[in-house]
């Protein structure tokens, strides 16, 4: 039995402060976006097939999604979705397990109707905003998924990261999936979870790259859609090595920190560059996984451990992270680089998160929209491009909020 849908959650919101920080054109040659690409990822010329492709919101709404686990006694999990301009939450659960816990929500890039979740129990999709939801067929069962990409050229084409680890692709919209050959962990590190595929992305130049971030054992890619993969992890491990970067909490090597990857994205700005976000803090590879270097995210922030990195989808040279003490925290902010990371600021100012920082989703559309989730059921928000900050508070039981989405 699944819970009814659309309960109202009444909440309370917060204005904050005054921050102001516009998003600036996009690069020179590089159109705005104007297709609602996949969640926030780069906008560049082709992204779409056709011009029939472009973005459709009759009802102009937007809407805010936000996926939370239950792994806690107690605790509560599930989809909560709130329309911009009200207060209200609702917890949304026609169709989905009596008990989700739902780590990734990506919006359809071309009808903001279809919505595709991960949950324990598969991939889930709804066709109208989240009011009901379908279980879609999966060749393999018993596995959670935590990260869902949809192709930035074809929408047709779709790639599903889970724990443990795999990753499948669908080539008709998630109508069905294939689990692809050659996808392990290296083993490096042992936990007392699966290793999980926690995020994928595509080089917006060149498609067919994909890289997939393990949460604990570090970066696999593919440059033929998935095909065939290989470990781009070992610098990482000797990154390791320096001091400052080692960092042991739940298994016998150092190298957890390092490998403890949680997000990356690729900008068409810097063509064939990666920039992951792991424990340790922001980390960069100019050469698709070969070498990596440290950003250095403690010289702007004393918050270094990195749970989301993002590209602006209305400049390619604009990255956006979430940033905590730790996985367990009673802090966390958002910082903003309009230089491809070589510097950094704080742009969430007048809100106070409570919890680790975990999600930030960038409006594929309107670039005042910001939003970003705490691990214990704060959302943040800005409409006016950060001239202010507002809050909302989901219900106390919820405890791990993964996934947050816009559009």
């Amino acid at each position: 039995m699944g819970r009814a849908s659309g309960r109202v959650l009444a909440t309370k919101g917060s204005a904050s402060r005054s921050a102001s920080w516009g998003w600036g054109p996009a690069v020179r040659g590089e159109p705005m976006n104007q297709q609602c690409l996949v969640g926030w990822g780069p906008a560049v010329p082709g992204e779409l097939t056709n011009r029939r492709s472009a973005m459709v919101n009759p009802s102009g709404l937007t809407h805010v999604y936000v996926g939370a686990a239950a792994r806690i006694p107690g605790a509560l999990g599930g989809i909560f979705r709130q329309t911009v301009g009200s207060d209200h939450w609702e917890l949304l659960g026609k169709g989905l397990p009596e008990r989700a816990d739902v780590q990734a929500i990506i919006i359809h890039p071309t009808d903001p109707n279809v919505i595709f979740a991960g949950s324990q129990d598969g991939p889930y999709r709804s066709r109208d905003r989240g009011a009901s939801w379908e279980k879609l067929p999966f060749p393999d069962s018993g596995l959670e998924v935590w990260s869902i990409l949809i192709h930035p050229r074809d929408p047709q084409t779709m790639y599903l990261g889970t724990s443990p680890v795999a990753v499948y692709r669908s080539d008709n919209g998630g109508d069905s999936w294939r689990k692809l050959p050659g996808v392990n962990s290296p083993g490096r590190v042992k936990m007392g979870f699966p290793c999980r595929v926690t995020r994928l992305a595509i080089d917006p130049t060149y498609p067919d790259e994909i890289y997939a971030g393990l949460e604990v054992d570090g970066v696999l890619r593919s440059r033929d859609r998935g095909e065939t993969w290989e470990d781009v992890g070992h610098d990482l491990v000797k990154l390791a090595e320096r001091p400052h970067l080692k960092s042991r909490i739940a298994s016998d090597t150092e190298n957890e920190g390092m490998l403890d990857s949680h997000a990356l994205t690729v900008s068409s700005a810097q063509p064939g560059t990666v920039f992951l976000a792991v424990r340790m803090g922001l980390f960069r590879s100019a050469d698709r996984g070969k070498t990596w270097e440290d950003m250095e995210i403690g010289r702007f922030s004393p918050l270094t451990y990195a749970r989301d990195v993002q590209v602006s989808p209305h400049d390619s040279r604009t990255l956006v992270a979430a940033l905590s003490p730790a996985a367990r925290s009673k802090d966390g902010s958002l910082y903003r680089s309009d230089d491809l990371g070589q510097t950094w600021r704080r742009i969430d100012h007048g809100i106070k998160a409570e919890s680790t920082m975990m999600a930030v989703s960038l409006h594929p559309r309107d670039p005042d929209q910001v939003y970003s989730v705490a691990r214990q059921g704060q959302v943040f928000g800005t409409r006016d491009g950060g001239r202010s900050w507002k809050e909302w508070r989901l219900p106390e039981k919820v405890q791990d909020i993964y996934a947050v989405a816009c559009g």
